[in-house]
């Protein structure tokens, strides 16, 4: 678990349950993006709430979940290390 320190002292990480991150203080948790299938069952992964692309369509929901996680982890958690 990748955990970006910013210079006001908030914490920010892709969440999950490697950490207790009630440690840090009060927790805002919210979606990267909705992970929803389409018209024909396929998969995508809508990352415009974080001003990302839509990735997809994916065969299988874990591709989605998996393509969204690899998107946030290079854009949306290296632009808060900046």
């Amino acid at each position: 678990m990748e955990l970006i320190i910013t210079p006001g002292g908030s914490v920010r990480c892709l969440y999950s349950e490697e950490l207790d991150l009630h440690v840090f203080g009060r927790l805002s948790i919210a979606r990267g993006s909705p992970v929803e299938p389409n018209e024909h069952g396929q998969w995508l992964a809508d990352l415009a709430p974080v001003g990302g692309p839509v990735l997809g369509p994916f065969r299988l929901r874990s591709e989605a979940l998996e393509a969204e996680r690899g998107w946030l982890e290079q854009h949306w958690l290296q632009r808060a290390a900046s």
